[in-house]
């Protein structure tokens, strides 16, 4: 199906292939499992080809994303500290957690929002959770948009390098993410190990 999909962009005209692609972009930290990253590298492949603009491309892509970055954001702040507090949240994060989280978060949450935004399955779920536990839009979202432009310049780029084969740019990114998403999984078991030593001890480590 996305190979499919993949095809289909290719035969847009520039307009709606830069609105398909940043609609990719935005969708990514609302609903993870959609290819963005693919997507941008195809766009990348495109320009290669003279059919859109790569920065141009990359600029669009990046609003998008930081657009539902920022919405993801703050309505996690404004809804996320209640959810928490009660019933089937309050099980799932337990104050203890959630307070040890929270002072990481504290200490650490710049760079683990930036480090973060270029591991598949966490860049969407940490925004989140520094909205629930009350880190500032500044400290969250300046390294979200930093992280986001460097991810994109790597992306374009390889699709430019590799523009004359749309298989070899799948491939690719492809093989980055697969890398990245080990990173992502092993980086994930040790937080919810931390937070379940946290949970056990009823306060945050020192």
């Amino acid at each position: 199906m996305l190979d499919r999909f993949l095809d289909w962009v290719t035969h847009l005209p520039p307009g709606p292939t830069y609105a398909v692609l940043a609609a990719l972009s935005a969708l990514e930290n609302v609903f993870p499992p959609v290819p963005a990253d693919v997507a941008v590298a195809l766009g990348a492949f495109l320009a290669q080809r003279g059919e859109v603009v790569a920065w141009v491309l990359g600029v669009c892509c990046w609003a998008a994303n930081q657009a539902s970055a920022v919405g993801v954001y703050f309505f996690a702040r404004a809804r996320g500290p209640a959810f928490f507090t009660y019933g089937v949240g309050r099980r799932l994060l337990p104050p203890a957690a959630l307070s040890a989280l929270r002072g990481a978060c504290d200490r650490y949450g710049v760079w683990a929002i930036f480090f973060s935004r270029f591991l598949p399955g966490l860049r969407a779920g940490v925004l989140p959770f520094a909205g629930v536990v009350g880190l500032s839009p500044l400290r969250a979202l300046v390294p979200t948009a930093v992280a986001t432009a460097l991810w994109y310049v790597f992306l374009i780029e390889a699709g430019l390098v590799l523009g004359r084969s749309l298989p070899a740019v799948k491939q690719i990114v492809n093989d980055v993410n697969h890398t990245l998403g080990i990173v992502g999984l092993a980086s994930a078991a040790l937080l919810a190990l931390w937070l379940w030593r946290s949970t056990r001890k009823g306060s945050p480590p020192a």
